[in-house]
């Protein structure tokens, strides 16, 4: 007794052959069921007599199509894949097959293989993923989405970093990014001057709410409840929206997924291990990229809007914390004491309020009602010496507090500053 396997056209063909045999259909009825002509239905009826129900089982099942490639390719293609591209998803392996090394394999059929091989996983056999629905913006610049992802994109070449990344929400487009050594006021600040000096200003930024763009502390009481990096969009018009859950954010969170599989690799390929040579390997990627997997905008009209021409974009996104000058013209910032050169700007200038203004780049330059004061700076943590007190005859007046510098020099930094915020030493960026 044999076991044939049919498919539903086959039994359904089984059942009209076995009424025709019987006599309950006519001929005409069959070909019409079967929707054959005569002679094709007499043809299956007579094999039918003659082996029975085997006849009408296909008699290419389980053997190989006439169209298959080669062993040899297959086992080729599988050599390379785990030999270069052992962690790469089908399509991207694909590519690299295609681009690389020559061969034309189908996407279709390199994901067969590497299911074979147990490279890859049937989508059936993964949990489902949970997507909320939700319309992309209509014009390009109307919503940024912006955020950081600190992973290892050297892999074991080099250390743990981040990368920022700004999205167009309309357009799925890698707008902006860069890889930073860690999530910092001052590497928003950098990047996102960087992203306005290129595009223009957006409508609104859309991030998750880390410290970088509100003020967590609801009972805080001082200042304007506002950071650093609000300040600057508050200058330039642009609004900042907070998500309540990564999930909201769902378009650079899934791009944050594709990044870390092709940049990983695109930077392994390439031999990339450093921060620098990361940057400038991005502007070729993301272009390649936004090829790929950018989407048409529904309005082709551009939301951003230009930079007003009296505004100083790096005025803009500089540090910036007001201090009151004593009576003898100095200020405090950042544990470090500033002189303030005496001269007819700066001698009425006691008990009023001033701007130090502290840039990416490492300058510092304090202002008030838009004119820069003539400064000097004694270091409160460094040692003073008899010469340097010599040398300036108003700092007779603070040898008390030189005193207990003295004292204190090998305490560290203060946790505040903006400048060891999140960074672990000090990193020095020219500004274009």
């Amino acid at each position: 007794m044999a076991v044939v396997s049919m498919s539903n056209k086959e039994f359904s063909r089984l059942n009209v052959l076995m009424d025709l045999e019987a006599r309950r259909i006519t001929v005409r009825d069959a070909c019409a069921l079967l929707q054959l002509k005569r002679r094709q239905v007499f043809r299956l009826l007579k094999a039918f007599r003659e082996h029975g129900a085997v006849s009408l089982a296909s008699k290419r099942r389980g053997k190989p199509g006439n169209n298959r490639l080669p062993a040899s390719v297959r086992d080729l293609v599988v050599t390379i894949i785990k030999e270069r591209y052992p962690d790469f998803g089908p399509t991207l392996a694909t590519e690299k097959l295609r681009e690389t090394h020559g061969c034309p394999v189908s996407r279709e059929t390199v994901r067969k293989w590497m299911m074979e091989e147990g490279l890859w996983l049937d989508r059936r056999r993964r949990l489902p993923s949970v997507h909320q629905p939700r319309n992309r913006r209509e014009r390009m610049g109307e919503l940024i989405q912006i955020d950081g992802s600190k992973h290892w994109w050297f892999e074991a070449r080099g250390p743990q970093c981040t990368l920022l990344a700004y999205i167009d929400d309309a357009t799925s487009r890698l707008m902006h990014a860069a890889v930073v050594p860690s999530e910092s006021t001052f590497d928003y600040l950098r990047e996102t001057h960087q992203y306005v000096a290129v595009h223009g200003r957006p409508i609104a930024f859309y991030s998750d709410k880390h410290a970088i763009f509100r003020v967590s502390k609801t009972e805080a009481e001082d200042g304007d409840g506002m950071t650093q990096f609000g300040r600057a969009m508050h200058e330039l018009n642009i609004d900042i929206i907070c998500a309540n859950t990564p999930a909201v954010k769902g378009r650079i969170e899934r791009s944050f997924g594709t990044l870390q599989d092709r940049l990983v690799k695109e930077m392994r390929l390439a031999g990339i291990s450093t921060i620098e040579a990361a940057n400038a390997f991005l502007p070729g990627f993301l272009a390649d990229h936004n090829r790929r997997f950018a989407k048409e905008p529904f309005s082709r009209t551009d939301a951003h809007r230009p930079v007003p021409q009296e505004m100083v974009l790096e005025d803009v996104f500089a540090w910036k914390e007001e201090r009151t000058v004593t009576h003898n013209l100095t200020l405090q910032y950042d544990k470090i004491l500033f002189l303030l050169e005496p001269n007819e700007i700066t001698r009425p200038l006691a008990r009023q309020r001033v701007t130090v203004i502290d840039y990416p780049d490492g300058r510092l330059a304090i202002r008030h009602k838009g004119v820069d004061l003539p400064y000097r700076t004694y270091d409160k943590l460094r040692r003073v010496t008899q010469a340097a007190i010599v040398e300036n005859k108003r700092l007779s007046e603070v040898l008390s507090y030189m005193a207990q510098i003295q004292q204190e020099r090998d305490e560290q930094r203060s946790a505040k500053a903006p400048r060891r915020r999140g960074q672990g030493e000090r990193h020095m960026f020219k500004i274009s």
